[in-house]
């Protein structure tokens, strides 16, 4: 499984969701790197785009810590269960 857009592209205010902020302040991580690491855990290949040099570092440090099973269950009931791209379909 690919994610072309792990970040759906900053829909739903996805880098303001609080209950990500949470999930990132226990490991002192972002809200887009608790995003990469939850795709990773997974098994999916996450592709973040980004030209910012600070960001790309940033999407590269997820592989110091471990999302708990809690918190994986806790972000998988953010899912709206529909497209954030419907102009795509």
């Amino acid at each position: 499984m690919e994610a072309w857009s792990p970040f759906a592209a900053g829909r739903n205010d996805i880098f303001s969701n609080q209950t990500l902020a949470d999930i990132g302040k226990q490991y002192n991580k972002s809200i887009a790197q608790v995003c990469l690491r939850w795709h990773y855990q997974r098994g999916i290949v996450a592709i973040p785009r980004s030209t910012q040099k600070a960001h790309m570092i940033e999407n590269l440090d997820i592989f110091d810590f471990e999302l708990s099973k809690s918190d994986i269950q806790t972000i998988a009931k953010l899912d709206l269960n529909i497209t954030q791209f419907p102009e795509w379909e």
